[in-house]
């Protein structure tokens, strides 16, 4: 079998064990690529997408907005060839020289610190977390302070302290978001649902 066929026939046994489910076409797409990656059918009564989350990234990937991750792991995951006919470019700031010295002076992690070191890039942009429940932290922080502006958050870090609160408190935030309850997740989890987007945003 050729990959193609491969990820054909994963994409419809998940179609037929789910059997009938609430959510859109559009939302569709992104769940079962985070079942796809997982084989987790827990996601999809986990996930919680705000309103605006699906049109807010598919625009600002049409848009060529820069898309932004914690971790070189789903840096390199996303699927660059989809992006690269709009224009995107994908960044992770966790190696960064000036990061790592700044995490070192405060103590605090360098996850929170390539937060504050993207805040003017990220802008319209969307910011992938899927480690590091400290970023996700720090990004609510600057996006309450109005310092960090991006177009969506993509919110599921995985883990056993604060994974499962930052999450919580991000989709009670009320901004655009796609996210899920527990303590479940991952790069591979957040790097799904970009490269979902990235093909909602081809159609």
């Amino acid at each position: 079998m050729t990959p193609s066929d491969i990820e054909t026939q994963s994409f419809a046994i998940i179609d037929r064990e789910a059997g009938p489910h609430p959510f859109s076409p559009n939302e569709w797409q992104i769940v079962r690529r985070m079942i796809h990656t997982s084989a987790d059918f827990e996601y999809m009564k986990t996930v919680r997408f705000h309103p605006d989350a699906i049109s807010k990234g598919i625009q600002a990937i049409r848009e060529g907005r820069l898309i932004i991750t914690d971790t070189t792991m789903a840096q390199h995951g996303i699927n660059a060839a989809a992006l690269t006919p709009f224009g995107c470019h994908v960044a992770c700031l966790i190696q960064d020289p000036q990061v790592r010295q700044k995490a070192q002076e405060t103590g605090d992690t360098r996850a929170a610190m390539a937060v504050d070191a993207a805040l003017s890039a990220m802008a319209g942009g969307i910011y992938v977390i899927g480690n590091a429940p400290t970023a996700l932290m720090r990004l609510m922080e600057r996006i309450r302070e109005a310092s960090a502006t991006p177009a969506l958050v993509i919110g599921v870090p995985v883990g056993f302290v604060n994974a499962a609160e930052s999450k919580a408190t991000l989709v009670a935030m009320n901004y655009p978001s796609i996210s899920n309850v527990g303590r479940k997740g991952g790069s591979t989890v957040a790097v799904s649902i970009v490269n979902a987007l990235a093909r909602l945003a081809e159609k």
